[in-house]
């Protein structure tokens, strides 16, 4: 038992400093937070397979690394195209680019028309996720709360979706 409160003990007392090894390796708030966690109940459901005279600390900053390794190896892998296509021709078809950056510059338009007839309490959310900011930002920014912010997008979500069926 007591080297039970001693492990827990340990793990609690190296939190802050992995939290800025875990900042260090993502580069992102919610994401350290997420990979302190994971690290954390990663340590405690395998905590039968530390060795008290080991380093502890060393032994749990690898078990985030390798958390953070294998989450990047899987989003990598996942973003992964195989190309199964007969031949392969179509790779490098010779394309129309006049036509295609006409047509690209009319959707734009389109879709630019169609995001500012929605209201601002839609349009603004919306537009701030596109460009990148997180859903606690967001509200932060607009003094909304996150549901509030996440249901927003969400509708806005639906509603383009809706709006541009038969664009195309």
């Amino acid at each position: 038992m007591r080297e039970c409160r001693t492990f827990i003990q340990n793990l609690l007392n190296l939190q802050e400093e992995l939290r800025l090894f875990a900042l260090k390796l993502t580069a992102d708030h919610e994401q350290a937070n997420d990979l302190l966690q994971e690290t954390s109940l990663k340590a405690l459901d395998n905590e039968d397979k530390y060795t008290p005279e080991t380093n502890f600390k060393g032994w749990i900053f690898t078990i985030m690394r390798n958390i953070f390794i294998n989450d990047y190896r899987k989003a990598v892998r996942d973003q992964t195209f195989a190309d199964t296509t007969e031949g392969l021709y179509y790779l490098s078809r010779p394309r129309d680019l006049a036509y295609e950056s006409t047509e690209l510059t009319y959707d734009m338009k389109e879709i630019h028309r169609i995001m500012s007839s929605l209201p601002n309490e839609y349009r603004i959310p919306f537009g701030m996720h596109l460009h990148g900011f997180k859903y606690r930002e967001i509200a932060q920014k607009l003094s909304l709360p996150i549901g509030t912010v996440k249901s927003r997008i969400f509708f806005t979500r639906q509603q383009l979706q809706k709006l541009l069926k038969d664009f195309r």
